[in-house]
């Protein structure tokens, strides 16, 4: 019997009989595009004003809206007493149909995150109990389902951060932390579909490994996506409504009363025009990904040029509109999708790699 053919037997016992490759790859991929709509509501919550409507965490009394006049009058109460609410929505003449619609945003959130982990937790325990996740996979997607149970946790340390304060907004840094978790989560979610996808037409196939070069685009991609974050927190969309220029100037005159590190991290004007432009270093770096996989998997080529390409005119739409709602909740929302395309990419420099190696 040849070593290459006991090689194979010994990959095919890796996978117990019972596995269900193909049967986990649509449950993850379910995950992630309910993974994606959340990113997109999340992003309506934050432009909306409405991530503070909410000034508690009841994780199951929660689920259930205010069901009476005097609930949703408590409920406004509490959050009367926010630095949002003194500062600004209450000057502004905010009522209780107002805050309503707030608390409709930030309770509608904090549901679908409930019921990802849901739809998380109770297939993996089926599929635990049937012995239908292959050798090597039960660990990385326990692993997830403890980063959709930080999720939570996270969002409300950085709802927290705005809660008993003179606060007006979340924490950046938090509001960061809260969506670059979820993508990361998003990007697990897709890579682990196709290694899966891939044992599903091959009981031989290995996991996908990183490159280096797609480890520089993950690199450079995240510095953007982190830089967006800052600007979503600050809400430094605001600094300029006009493009290419800045309010008629090219480069921004940056607040350098506290140093350097302070305006490179809080600075409104400075991060918008670091988002604009450091924007085209990731298209180079997301062009060359593409480039790279296009002979081995033209789908995720075709996908991430057309990602990158719609995030860039939405992200100029934004500015021009001075931040229109749904603008600036397509430009979120393609950025999932964008994180999505390139885990696709990823994948796929992986295998290609491998198989040129």
């Amino acid at each position: 019997m040849s070593t290459a053919f006991e090689a194979r037997r010994s990959e095919f016992a890796l996978t117990p009989a019972t596995a269900r490759p193909l049967a986990l790859v649509r449950w993850l991929y379910a995950v992630a595009a309910m993974v994606v709509v959340i990113v997109m509501v999340g992003g309506i919550t934050r432009l909306t004003e409405s991530g503070l409507s909410i000034t508690q965490w009841d994780l199951v009394t929660g689920i259930l809206p205010p069901l009476s006049d005097a609930a949703w009058q408590a409920e406004f109460d509490l959050y009367r007493q926010t630095g949002e609410y003194r500062f600004e929505s209450g000057p502004a003449g905010m009522t209780l149909a107002d805050f309503k619609f707030i608390y409709f945003w930030e309770w509608f959130h904090r549901n679908l995150g409930r019921l990802i982990g849901l739809a998380f937790a109770l297939p993996l325990a089926w599929f635990w109990l049937k012995v239908a996740i292959p050798r090597g996979y039960g660990l990385r997607l326990v692993a997830m389902l403890a980063l959709i149970g930080g999720q939570g946790a996270l969002g409300w340390y950085m709802v927290s951060s705005g809660v008993g304060t003179d606060l007006t907004d979340v924490s950046h840094f938090r509001l960061s932390a809260h969506l670059l978790t979820a993508l990361f989560l998003l990007g697990g979610l897709v890579w682990t579909a196709l290694d899966l996808q891939a044992l599903a037409s091959n009981p031989a196939a290995r996991p996908s490994a990183l490159t280096g070069p797609s480890v520089l685009v993950a690199g450079i991609l995240f510095v953007q996506l982190l830089l967006g974050a800052w600007v979503a927190g600050l809400n430094a969309g605001h600094a300029a409504y006009d493009w290419p220029l800045m309010n008629g100037r090219l480069l921004p005159q940056p607040d350098l009363s506290r140093g350097w590190v302070w305006a490179l991290t809080h600075d409104p004007f400075l991060l918008h025009f670091l988002h604009r432009w450091w924007a085209w270093v990731a298209v180079a770096a997301l062009v060359w990904l593409a480039r790279r996989v296009r002979k081995s998997d033209r789908g995720a080529s075709i996908a991430i040029h057309s990602a990158f390409g719609t995030m860039v005119l939405l992200g100029i739409a934004t500015v021009l509109t001075e931040v229109s709602l749904w603008v600036a909740v397509a430009h979120q929302l393609t950025g999932a999708l964008l994180v999505a395309s390139v885990a696709w990419g990823m994948h796929a420099d992986g295998r290609r790699s491998a198989d040129a190696a």
